[in-house]
């Protein structure tokens, strides 16, 4: 499976099955958490067979179940963490998925416990991300037409529509897509985001998904 089969099928999976996770993934998802970590400064954790990370009526609420591993996205608080967090948050998603494991973002449903994992002064946790090997694959969301999320005044070449197609296919909070893809001048995209809760680690996972399928090398990001 490369990343953009990884980006068609990841869907968000709640119920997992009581499996260990093969040591050599674990490696490499940590050697990822570390290159992550390096290249940004955030302090991403990862967080391995903790059957009671998920064990509240928050949970219960928003049927997980089987949770044991799990990414914690955190780091220092500044104005750009949240979005970070989506963008890296989400790199961490589909190499998962291209390892044969199901993921789910997490916001309000899990337990904070800091005797498996830890904060520096001034950091803060943005949300988690439940990993492992799901009972089912997910289903597919439901999917806004390409036209209302974005906007170029002739046709727009191929490579902007992809990334345009594979941001669609991000997770976002609620499903709302609250996003809007401008292209002007060329090469040059700006990303809008809407208001409401978690939009801007959504702006993170939407921006990482438009990269990946539109190729770096094809547009410039423009404020």
């Amino acid at each position: 499976m490369n990343i953009l089969e990884a980006i068609e099928r990841r869907h968000s999976v709640r119920r997992y099955e009581d499996r260990d996770i093969e040591p050599e993934k674990i490696r490499a998802l940590q050697q990822l958490v570390n290159e992550c970590n390096h290249d940004t400064g955030m302090h991403i954790q990862m967080v391995v067979n903790d059957p009671k990370a998920f064990d509240s009526r928050w949970v219960h609420y928003g049927r997980f179940s089987g949770v044991r591993n799990y990414f914690v996205i955190a780091g220092k608080k500044s104005k750009k963490l949240e979005e970070k967090g989506g963008y890296y948050g989400e790199r961490l998603v589909l190499e998962t998925q291209m390892m044969g494991l199901n993921t789910c973002w997490v916001a309000l449903t899990y337990r904070k416990n800091p005797e498996v994992y830890n904060l520096a002064e001034g950091e803060k946790v943005v949300c988690v991300i439940a990993f492992g090997y799901g009972k089912t694959q997910g289903v597919s969301h439901k999917i806004k037409p390409r036209a209302e999320v974005m906007e170029c005044d002739d046709m727009p070449p191929e490579w902007f529509t992809r990334g345009v197609d594979a941001a669609l296919l991000a997770p976002t909070a609620l499903n709302q897509q609250k996003f809007r893809f401008i292209l002007c001048n060329g090469n040059k995209v700006r990303l809008r985001k809407g208001f409401g809760f978690w939009t801007k680690v959504d702006l993170g996972i939407v921006k990482y998904h438009f990269e990946v399928a539109a190729g770096k090398e094809n547009f410039e990001w423009t404020q």
